[in-house]
């Protein structure tokens, strides 16, 4: 999970606009109507410079970078290691994005329920 936000984290920081100090907010609620499971909802959002979400599916496989090399620095695993990591816990991840306004990953994990134990009779 620390991987996870690192890297989304990370890439607000890299992907801000010029001249335009980073804002990135981190929230979190839960979802629990119509939905079953319940589930967490996490997102990450900044003004950075955003991008076209006709590359939406494109951002989140390995060694896909919509910028050259030569703008950011990376490698084009990021994301495809945070789709691993919410795959791995059960959860989506996805983004909306407008091109020079900034991002919003949306990340979702359902809540399990926990089992209670009896307490114990003496």
């Amino acid at each position: 999970m620390r991987q996870l936000f690192q890297n989304l984290i990370g890439n607000a920081l890299k992907f801000h606009r010029p001249d335009v100090p980073p804002l990135i907010q981190v929230t979190a609620h839960i979802v629990t109507k119509n939905v079953k499971p319940k589930e967490y909802v996490i997102e990450i959002t900044d003004n950075g410079v955003g991008f076209d979400e006709k590359y939406l599916d494109r951002i989140f496989a390995v060694f896909q970078r919509l910028h050259g090399r030569d703008q950011y620095e990376g490698t084009g695993i990021g994301l495809a290691v945070c789709r691993k990591i919410v795959e791995r816990h059960n959860g989506t991840i996805t983004a909306t994005s407008t091109p020079g306004k900034g991002s919003k990953f949306i990340v979702t994990f359902p809540i399990k329920a926990i089992k209670q134990e009896k307490p114990y009779d003496n």
